[in-house]
């Protein structure tokens, strides 16, 4: 189904029509096999970067498409209708480009951003490892200074295209305490860096999410992006952006999941008529319509709390605790509306369910999400 959005220009409008276009022609016949075969999709992601679509809400002065917030969300969203973990992957490398937009220097900005933003090079985000995830404060991996730069020893974890991307948004310890944290712009391929197996997962297995491990790589002090010190800000300040960019990706797998369990109950016939027809199972569609509608709502309001410059921190945390809960409940009930079917892997619900899950728990969990908020209402 084609959602009817309002968006604020025609050029927008445009741009979501490319996007609908590029996304039915070149991910929709790719997702079942790509995902059942667990095979990365490195030309998907050269055809929306050569689209213009990694770059979307960045300046065109630093290669990007000079797009508000509520229109990249839109773009998102409708790419993960037809493939959440591509989706996904786009959200994140926006998410690792955030640091040096926003923190970088001009000649940083300079070398390494038109390569990103404009679909050259893929980047991923490095932030938690295995005994910090929700407490981001508590990673170990190591950033020593040494002959005019710095030495990283330590392992990542949880890094979506990992061992695929090009570039890598690392934090690393310089100093004990929450203010002894780094920023730092990592190229793939440089020695010292490897990476282990890929996750075994229950979902977006064509997105393969795998661990690093840092064995003395030696970066440059130009690769430090920000002042020592800065980086859990420059990290918190991102997550709030990546979390909207989660909203509206589970958004769009919740509106893919209402529009096949309702195309489906128009088609499907008990009892001598379509099963739509049934009060009760027509009120379970209406529900789900009623959660995807809300959930981009959500997350619609704290974009253009974030276009208009006003904070929307509580905002990104409501929109990904509220769009995350909707696409599991809507995933679940897509699957009940199709019976048994919805069970089988020859009917995408069940994939479906399994990817929304994991959407719960990225760009810190639902728990985390009612955390901030709740401290918000103390304050």
């Amino acid at each position: 189904m084609t959602v009817d959005r309002m968006l604020p220009s025609p050029e927008a409008a445009d741009l979501l029509d490319l996007t609908r276009q590029l996304a039915d022609r070149e991910l929709a016949p790719r997702v079942a096999e790509a995902e059942a075969t667990e095979t990365f999709p490195a030309e998907v992601f050269k055809i929306i970067g050569a689209a213009g679509l990694l770059g979307l809400p960045y300046p065109e002065s630093l290669g990007g498409g000079a797009q508000p917030y509520e229109v990249y969300l839109q773009v998102l969203e409708e790419l993960a209708m037809r493939w959440a973990a591509v989706a996904v992957a786009v959200s994140v490398h926006g998410l690792s480009c955030f640091p040096l937009a926003t923190f970088g220097t001009s000649q940083q900005q300079e070398r390494w951003l038109p390569d990103l933003l404009g679909g050259g090079m893929l980047g991923a985000y490095s932030l938690s490892e295995p005994q910090a995830g929700s407490d981001a404060a508590a990673l170990a991996c190591q950033a020593v200074r040494d002959d005019g730069g710095y030495v990283i020893t330590g392992t990542k974890a949880w890094i979506t295209g990992g061992g695929n991307a090009d570039s890598y948004t690392l934090f690393a310890r310089t100093a004990p305490g929450s203010q002894g944290v780094c920023c730092f712009v990592v190229p793939a391929g440089v020695p010292g860096l490897s990476f282990g197996e890929p996750e075994r997962k229950m979902g977006l297995r064509a997105v393969p999410t795998t661990s690093a491990h840092y064995d003395g790589v030696r970066l440059p002090e130009d690769r430090r992006i920000g002042a020592e010190g800065q980086g859990l800000r420059i990290a918190f300040s991102a997550l709030d952006s990546g979390r909207l960019g989660i909203a509206a990706v589970a958004t769009g797998l919740a509106q893919a999941a209402l529009d096949y369990a309702a195309g489906y109950a128009k088609e499907r016939r008990q009892f001598g008529q379509r099963i739509i027809d049934h009060e009760g199972l027509a009120f379970l569609l209406a529900d789900m319509a009623a959660a995807v509608h809300s959930a981009r709502a959500t997350y619609l309001d704290a974009a253009r709390r974030r276009d208009a410059g006003r904070p929307y921190s509580v905002q990104a945390s409501v929109a990904k605790l509220v769009a995350t809960d909707a696409a599991m409940k809507v995933t679940t009930d897509a699957v009940q509306v199709l019976g048994g079917y919805g069970y089988s892997q020859e009917f995408p619900v069940e994939r479906y369910l399994r990817e929304a899950k994991i959407m719960q728990i990225f760009e810190g969990t639902n728990q985390i999400q009612r955390l901030v908020i709740s401290r918000h209402l103390a304050s």
